[in-house]
């Protein structure tokens, strides 16, 4: 696995500026070479997956399912699929498929693995993610993101064209990957010739296995899978718990620190922890504690790790310490499966993680802090092992071991399934309930996925996509919200504006706001200009406005503007362009009828609606649930608008609401009857 710093083909990288697809809490965009030195050949041969080439192209020979499990930086992601295209899995023009969760991991892999190849990115290796497209006829290895083959599968059911499908950082267990197993055991009843490789960084292979094997039988002659571990040596490692509950793990996480610093033997120190304000202090703690170290004595060097990290701050702690000084690095539960950090031999366990958790009464995603399972908690001490014996320290009793769930439930569990009802649906499966899912959902998500999709009519009285409505939305790669935004931009003739809108919703990071000083004066007083009473929205609508009359760098400069971002943002609305374009929905401005564009938000966003209570906070109309303004919103040092739309909740110390639109209350009872009465709105 490799650096995407360093290895992404020269030009400017405009998929950086999209925003990410996977929570930020649990994963990195940041993948550390170690060989960076050496030339590409001795790179691949250094790779702890070079010693299973063999084994691979055997084993995919006689079985159709294979669970590679390899920890991150073992080369599963760029080199398997060289192996097989060396070994004649490509023949009669057929492709190697490689899905990625992240669009950033799939355009970074293919660009790497073209440059091992020789070749130009988008020819014999390509990718594909939303609204980009780099592959063509010639393309036999195809790095994609999950949701491109799911629309694959739309035309082409049986996934005729490829002959062998990666599911790459399985481990993840995001919700497409859930689905994509569940079609895949379907499809491989029907093709006996394709080959599955299920890619994970942890020890969930039997549950796997299982789940592809199509062995009814006891014989295990008959198996149609097996697991193959890529996985470097587990020395042992001792695990330590305390006597008594610890009150406070931050406080517990650095006190453990010091005192494996002062009384153990030389070794780094990992030590987990939630989310990135907890890793902050706990590095700031450690830093005070650093200066009191005598002269002599061995030094220590705190350093944070979390995905929002920028990659130089990340790139740290991969770094060797020097001779007299040990480093502590403090994470999040990336650090468990995401990247793998040498000459650890210590590990602190704080026993909780922040997930992502959808509340289906207030229909709201939130990041939750949760105890670890057994299987996370066995995988944080497993780092310790890497290079010699460790010690792994849980700051919770071994009777609060013993009752930690098995395994994290799967993204299935715990997300807004109408995406995927939409999906699964749109390939045919009418009976969702009984669809085989890797793990099972709760009914009341699938019931509220329901709920959500009829409200958008997306889905009719007997639960069968609407046409053309539904039809339309599920090829569509835009969260179904959107989708209808765009549906119904058509027939309200502002589509031009909704395009333009929702290109910029794709992107982050379009305002640079400077950390302090005159340079954030002066960047608050040039966003200004843009901003408007009816909210962020149309505040992007004007930033790409005025973005398209100028259209340089040095007047996105000063307007303190990301040009990288807009230049994305531009890409994306040309896309978006061309599909409705092939979707029949016609071209149209508003000609400046605000009133119209906004409605036409509303018809989509109408779940997410927020009025201001008489306690000064918001509430959400359905569930009740607290709700801030961002500090990044136009709207927060304005007066609070009464009635507010919003694109997504942010979690952090309180629960915000992004990217606003100020909406009129007879605007829901006029666009959504079905969703809201009278009488709820009133009551407010």
């Amino acid at each position: 696995m490799f650096s995407k710093v360093k290895f992404i083909a020269p030009g400017e990288n405009s998929w950086r500026e999209d925003k990410p697809d996977i929570d930020a809490h649990s994963s990195t965009q940041f993948v550390y070479n170690a060989h960076q030195s050496l030339a590409l050949d001795l790179q691949r041969q250094r790779l702890p997956i070079y010693k299973s080439r063999n084994a691979i192209i055997y084993l995919l020979e006689k079985y159709q399912s294979l669970v590679l499990i390899g920890e991150t930086g073992c080369g599963k992601s760029t080199q398997v699929p060289q192996y097989l295209l060396e070994a004649g899995w490509c023949t009669d023009g057929k492709i190697i498929g490689i899905t990625e969760p992240r669009r950033v991991a799939a355009t970074s892999l293919a660009s790497r693995v073209a440059d091992e190849r020789g070749c130009i990115l988008g020819t014999d290796v390509g990718y594909s993610i939303r609204f980009d497209d780099s592959t063509d006829n010639t393309t036999k290895i195809k790095y994609m993101t999950e949701g491109i083959l799911l629309r694959e599968m739309m035309g082409d059911p049986l996934l005729t064209k490829y002959s062998v499908i990666i599911l790459d950082e399985v481990h993840e267990r995001t919700l497409l990957t859930d689905i994509i197993m569940g079609l895949l055991k379907k499809i491989l009843k029907k093709r006996k010739s394709l080959r599955i490789i299920v890619s994970s960084a942890t020890v969930d292979a039997e549950e796997l296995r299982d789940f592809f094997n199509g062995n009814t039988s006891k014989d295990a002659g008959r198996d149609t899978a097996c697991i193959l571990s890529v996985e470097g040596r587990l020395y042992p490692v001792d695990i330590f718990y305390v006597a008594e509950p610890v009150p406070d793990y931050v406080k517990g996480v650095v006190d453990t620190a010091l005192k494996i610093h002062e009384n153990e033997e030389p070794g780094d120190i990992l030590a987990f922890l939630t989310g990135m304000d907890e890793v902050d202090r706990a590095v700031s703690l450690l830093q005070e504690h650093g200066k009191l170290v005598k002269e002599g004595k061995q030094k220590i060097m705190p350093l944070a790790m979390y995905g929002s990290l920028p990659n130089a701050e990340q790139l740290k702690v991969f770094w060797r310490a020097p001779k007299d000084t040990r480093k502590i690095i403090v994470a999040t539960n990336i650090a468990e499966t995401s990247i793998t950090i040498s000459n650890i031999v210590y590990v602190i366990d704080c026993g909780f993680a922040k997930i992502p958790w959808f509340d289906v009464d207030t229909q709201t995603d939130s990041l939750i802090v949760a105890p670890v399972s057994k299987a996370s908690a066995n995988q944080r001490a497993g780092r310790a092992g890497r290079v010699q014996s460790g010690k792994a320290y849980r700051l919770y009793t071994e009777k609060a071991y013993d009752d930690l769930i098995d395994v994290t439930p799967s993204q299935m569990q715990r997300s807004d399934l109408a995406p995927a009802i939409l999906q699964l649906k749109a390939l045919g499966i009418d009976n969702v309930l009984r669809f085989n899912f890797p793990s099972v959902p709760p009914s009341k998500n699938l019931l509220a996925g329901f709920e959500l999709l009829f409200a958008l009519g997306a889905i009719d009285d007997n639960g069968l996509l609407t046409n053309p409505v539904g039809i339309t939305m599920a090829e569509m790669p835009l969260e179904p919200v959107f989708a209808k935004c765009l549906i119904a931009a058509g027939e309200m003739n502002c589509s031009d504006e909704i395009t333009t809108i929702l290109a910029m919703l794709q992107v982050e990071n379009v305002l640079i706001r400077p950390g302090g000083g005159q340079a954030s004066i002066r960047a608050r007083i040039a966003h200004r200009k843009f901003e408007v009473e009816e909210g962020d929205l149309l505040t992007l609508l004007n930033i790409y406005t005025a973005y398209e009359k100028n259209k340089s760098s040095s007047w996105c400069q000063k307007h303190f503007l990301n040009s990288k971002a807009l230049k994305r943002a531009s890409e994306i609305r040309t896309q978006m362009r061309r599909l409705i374009k092939t979707l029949n929905i016609p071209l149209h401005s508003c000609e400046g009828d605000i009133t119209r564009l906004l409605k036409c938000i509303t018809t989509g966003l109408f779940p997410n609606a927020a009025y201001l209570h008489y306690s000064g906070v918001y509430k959400t109309l359905r569930g009740n649930q607290d709700l801030y303004i961002h500090p990044n919103s136009c709207l927060y040092t304005l007066q609070q608008p009464q009635w507010l739309l919003f694109c997504e909740i942010l979690q952090t110390n309180k629960i915000y609401m992004r990217e606003l639109t100020v909406i009129k209350s007879e605007w829901l009872l006029e666009l959504a009857p079905h969703f809201y009465q009278r009488t709820n709105l009133n009551s407010v």
